[in-house]
């Protein structure tokens, strides 16, 4: 480990050295990749220093017990006593760091939630979850635009496709994409029986144009009118925009904007984004062949979390965590989930580097 820390601070200090004739080379890209490296590697530089220093000091009072006399043994006892234990605090915060580190962990990210199984009330459901990430997003100081929906005539969305934008947004937001299962009784059900509904969710991070290039060669880009839900028009012109990326069939409509070139540049940011995440993807089943699909099936038993109305209870059922406070979770107090999820991936890749 000290091996890979020593080669770290070189790299750290050969970077800061250059970093300001790479500001001034007015190359955006570098730019952007020495600022993340810089950020990347000063936490794990400034805790090897001061683990260093303080093993260093541990050296120097230990080497003063063995010469002290009576009256100061006693002190540096403590002393040591201490200097251990911060040593230990220090050495497991530099293991963490030294975790691989996800590559999308300062992007922004585009979440598309879509009602799967149960008609209407998943419908209604993913207009639930859109609700809870709004306010999360406003917990956190982060920044929602919605880049496309469709409405459902019960209320909710069919499929609503937004972006997240602020500090974190990723790393805290990542661990939701997948098959979220409600159980609850619907507005539309007399007799009182809980239903069972599904909405999924993909969490996508979002591409900068640097990140991947489109030729324009390979869109297909068709104009048409937008329409809200029922069928009725949202308005007489065709504004509405469907791109549709030839080499791997993806196809990606806007239609919330008046304007159809801002239509266009929303599709746009939507569709660099899926294929961001399908490079990303293919990159990751070379490495294991377990790669699974964010969303699974959508079905009602292939699920992330449950939401269970009558019981108060949220279940997530990839760690085994149950919260009684239904309310105050689809109302955004989603940290408690955020941080077990983050705290079962670090243990979770600590053992994979011990092994």
């Amino acid at each position: 480990m000290f091996e890979r820390l020593e080669a770290l601070e070189r790299e750290f200090d050969d970077l800061e050295a250059r970093l300001q004739d790479v500001y001034a080379s007015g190359d955006q890209h570098a730019i952007r990749d020495a600022g993340r490296r810089h950020a990347e590697l000063k936490p794990i530089v400034d805790a090897f220093r001061e683990y260093r220093e303080a093993s260093s000091n541990l050296e120097v009072s230990r080497e003063l017990l063995r010469e002290a006399g009576e009256a100061d043994r006693e002190y540096l006892r403590r002393e040591i006593s201490d200097a251990e234990t911060r040593l230990a605090e220090l050495e497991a915060d530099l293991k963490l760091l030294l975790l691989p580190k996800d590559p999308n962990d300062e992007r922004n990210v585009i979440v598309e939630i879509r009602g799967a199984e149960g008609g209407d009330e998943a419908n209604l459901f993913a207009g639930d979850l859109f609700g809870m990430y709004e306010r999360y997003a406003d917990r956190n100081g982060w920044r929602i635009e919605v880049l496309t929906s469709h409405a459902s005539d019960m209320g909710g969305f069919k499929e609503i496709t937004f972006t997240v934008k602020g500090d974190r947004v990723w790393s805290r937001l990542k661990h939701e994409a997948g098959p979220h299962r409600v159980q609850r009784v619907p507005v539309t059900e007399s007799q009182g029986r809980i239903h069972t509904s599904s909405a999924t969710v993909a969490v996508l991070p979002e591409a900068d144009e640097v990140d991947v290039a489109i030729d324009p060669n390979d869109l297909q880009i068709d104009v048409f009118r937008s329409s809200g839900p029922g069928g009725q028009s949202v308005n007489t012109t065709d504004s509405a925009v469907r791109i549709t990326h030839s080499p791997t069939g993806l196809v990606v409509s806007c239609q919330d904007e008046k304007s159809q070139l801002q239509n266009k540049e929303k599709a746009l940011r939507i569709l660099r984004s899926r294929l961001l995440q399908i490079e990303q993807e293919r990159v990751a089943a070379e490495r294991s062949e377990a790669k699974r699909s964010q969303l699974g099936r959508g079905g009602r038993a292939d699920k992330i979390r449950t939401y269970n109305f009558k019981e108060n209870r949220v279940t997530d059922h990839r760690i085994g965590l149950t919260l009684h406070r239904l309310a105050e979770i689809l109302d955004g107090d989603l940290d408690d989930i955020v941080d077990a999820l983050s705290a079962a991936q670090r243990a979770e890749q600590l053992a994979g580097s011990a092994a």
